[in-house]
């Protein structure tokens, strides 16, 4: 059979799966090439913190986000699971500050704080739960049910943290107090990044060798459709513990080449 055309979706593992079980038919009553009911399922968008240490001396970095940690990725004697990476976020600013502070703080209050910031991103492992997953309403509206999960490493890693914190060397300004750039003693200011911090999202639509147990093959077609591709964060079967996206680009290219491979 000679193939005119080949259709390619890339909305996200949020919409993307929205748009297929929103393409239900008599051909496919689950949804678009959802025989094996997992599209939508396994939802992951990683287990995210910010921690913020304040300093005695000013951190002037404007690149810090050049800088991670992957020393407790994998297991260890003290946790028999990965606890996940410690990285730095974009360095934050007065403005950003706003956005988690009381409602009458003062803004040379929150840019004092920005000066003398470390603005750490903290992610775990989100595990592939078939629960946690996108549903539609009467309504054709997107659901997004999601229950956490790897708290207790989440936990540890954020701890862990702390306590390198406190075994900061000698500032030749403030002694043992504060740390000559990298780490604050006392002050921590976290918050856990919520559902809607969806920027991660990864899973919904996930590949594999099984058409009973995944929507896509290897190449990222679906199992039903022969010209019906997902090129996006869907196809993850795991999380890990780091930013997908440069992972979801090499996987896109590779599939642009076994198109092109089709196509020719």
């Amino acid at each position: 059979m000679s193939i005119d055309h080949f259709y390619v979706v890339s909305a996200g593992a949020i919409n993307s799966a929205a748009l297929l079980l929103r393409s239900a038919n008599d051909n496919h009553p689950r949804g678009l090439a959802n025989r094996s009911d997992v599209v939508g399922r396994h939802y992951m968008g990683h287990v995210n913190s910010v921690l913020m240490a304040l300093s005695k001396c000013p951190n002037p970095t404007i690149f810090q986000k050049t800088l991670s940690v992957n020393d407790f990725y994998l297991a260890s004697k003290e946790w028999q699971y990965p606890m996940g990476c410690i990285s730095f976020v974009g360095k934050l600013d007065g403005e950003t500050l706003t956005g988690g502070a009381p409602a009458l703080t003062p803004g040379w209050t929150l840019d004092m704080m920005a000066r003398h910031s470390l603005d750490f991103w903290l992610t775990s492992e989100d595990l592939p739960e078939p629960d946690n997953r996108v549903t539609l309403d009467a309504n054709g509206g997107i659901v997004l049910s999601y229950k956490p999960n790897n708290e207790e490493g989440h936990r540890r890693l954020i701890a862990r943290l702390k306590e390198l914190m406190r075994q900061q060397t000698k500032c030749k300004a403030h002694g043992h107090d504060c740390h000559e750039g990298l780490f604050a003693r006392n002050l921590y200011v976290g918050q856990r990044i919520p559902l809607a911090g969806v920027a991660h999202q990864v899973g919904t639509i996930r590949f594999g060798n099984d058409p009973r147990t995944s929507a896509m093959d290897a190449n990222y077609k679906a199992h039903e459709v022969d010209n019906f591709y997902v090129v996006d964060g869907n196809f993850f079967v795991s999380s890990g513990a780091v930013n997908p996206a440069l992972t979801i680009i090499a996987n896109a290219l590779r599939v642009d080449d076994c198109l092109l491979q089709r196509m020719s």
